[in-house]
């Protein structure tokens, strides 16, 4: 067999894989997002047990690869919210370890969706000892994942819900207008829509909260004026 031909067939296995992965990805996110936006809360746990089968085959057919991990760990945060106390925590630290290493096989796999999920942990979960919740690494996390993928939607809704839990209101809403104007995926349109809708309600709760700040203001000043 000639080199050229024995090349052109590496190539093509090497493009096979990459669009067998890619598909089964998709898959993956469009079943994580029926399960997390439109199936009722009961049911959800049965839901990511099933997905995260799934991802788990997929993660042995492709063990050097970061995507896989990354589902795994999404899914695993995900169904913290329906599970016991105990074994959520031991979700959420399974998970932090998981995104761990998707980054050191590939910081940008998925746009940078494992910095953008470490950061939502480090600011979500508790304290230690409980947790490891810390919110100087959550803004690093928050940051690369920008640095990776400034016009991914992701990346800017969860940095400005980030930013709103620290009351940084200009910030915020600039995150947010962004993530607002980032154009839906034609293969992910349902999750994408989805998480826009957020951003437009995370853009409405910073805009609230900015009127009561200057409220509250406006009434101490009148006070203080009214007790002098």
């Amino acid at each position: 067999m000639k080199k050229t031909t024995i090349v052109a067939l590496m190539i093509l296995s090497a493009q096979c894989f990459a669009g067998s992965l890619n598909d089964s990805l998709q898959d993956i996110e469009s079943e994580w997002a029926i399960i997390h936006y439109n199936t009722p809360d009961k049911k959800q746990e049965i839901a990511y047990n099933k997905l995260y089968s799934k991802v788990m085959h997929l993660a042995k057919e492709y063990p050097n690869k970061a995507e896989p991990l990354i589902w795994e760990a999404i899914i695993k945060a995900c169904n913290a919210d329906h599970i016991n106390a105990v074994k959520a925590l031991e979700n959420i630290h399974d998970a932090h370890d998981l995104l761990q290493e998707a980054i050191k096989r590939d910081p940008a796999a998925l746009g940078g969706s494992a910095y953008v999920t470490l950061g939502a942990l480090y600011y979500m979960t508790p304290l230690w000892p409980i947790g490891f919740g810390d919110e100087n690494v959550a803004k690093y996390m928050f940051e690369n994942a920008i640095k990776i993928n400034p016009e991914g939607l992701e990346s800017n809704y969860f940095y400005a819900e980030f930013l709103l839990s620290l009351n940084q209101l200009d910030e915020a809403e600039k995150y947010y207008k962004k993530a607002i104007s980032i154009p839906s995926r034609p293969e992910q349109k349902f999750a994408d829509d989805q998480l826009r809708a957020l951003a437009r309600q995370g853009l409405k709760k910073a805009e609230v909260k900015k009127l009561e700040d200057t409220n509250g203001i406006f009434t101490s000043f009148v006070k203080k004026e009214i007790l002098n």
